[in-house]
C-alpha cells in the first residue's frame, strides 16, 4: 500500500538525476529518448532540405 503524495526515487537518491542534467546542460545533447530523438530528426531533416537554424539574437 502506498502512501499518497509519498514518492521514492533511487535514481534521485544516488544522484544520476543530477549527473544527467549536468551533462546534457554543459554538451547540448538531451538525455531522454524523445529529446534525442528530437534533435537527430531536425538534424536529419536540415540536412535533406537545407534549413540552417538562424541564431536569435537577446
Amino acid at each position: 500500500m502506498k502512501i499518497p503524495g509519498l514518492s521514492f526515487s533511487w535514481k534521485r537518491a544516488l544522484g544520476i538525476t543530477k549527473a544527467k542534467q549536468n551533462f546534457s546542460r554543459a554538451t547540448g545533447i538531451p538525455t531522454s529518448r524523445q529529446g534525442l530523438e528530437r534533435k537527430v530528426g531536425a538534424l536529419i531533416i536540415g540536412t535533406v532540405l537545407g534549413n540552417k537554424k538562424k541564431k536569435r539574437r537577446r
